[in-house]
């Protein structure tokens, strides 16, 4: 049976021993709200190894860079801070032609404290037998409410739900 692309990804993660937490839409259905999203929005360790490790597995599914760069190149923190500096990045964009349906978007920083998010991550199966690395309810929830969009609150919204929160009177 053939993988979806989202699988393929996990699979191509978990077989190089990258540490990540996906996030966005799909951590949100995860978390138990079910909503459309197209892409898969992923927070790496940016440790130099793992970064190289997730873009070689990356790279061998298809997977290159919106921009016009090496996919190699995001490993090297100084190129990162340098996107961040001088042209106000925050995701690193990546697309294959062999998973369509399916963009990766790369946080450049560590929006978190990846070690300590990673400890509180939840791993749950995407696919029988290929588990991903999801982030925290409570961590998901202070990612959305730092980007503020309009879809991020409506997400906080049915996660506080979800969890049990009751609005402030």
């Amino acid at each position: 049976m053939k993988q979806t692309s989202v699988e393929a990804v996990v699979d191509a993660l978990n077989g190089a021993n990258v540490r990540y937490l996906v996030v966005g839409g799909l951590a949100v259905v995860a978390h138990g709200h079910v909503r459309f999203t197209a892409d898969l929005d992923l927070i790496l360790d940016l440790r130099e190894p793992n970064l190289r490790r997730a873009m070689t597995a990356l790279g061998s599914l298809g997977y290159k860079p919106r921009a016009p760069v090496l996919i190699e190149h995001f490993a090297d923190a100084e190129t990162r801070a340098g996107w961040v500096r001088d042209k106000g990045l925050t995701v690193f964009s990546l697309y294959s032609d062999l998973h369509p349906a399916t963009e990766v978007d790369v946080f450049v920083d560590d929006p978190l404290g990846f070690d300590d998010a990673y400890l509180r991550a939840v791993r749950l199966e995407v696919a029988p037998g290929i588990e991903a690395t999801f982030v925290a309810l409570d961590d998901l929830i202070r990612l959305k409410r730092a980007a503020g969009r309009a879809e991020d609150l409506l997400d906080i919204e049915r996660l506080e739900a979800i969890r049990g929160d009751r609005p402030d009177d």
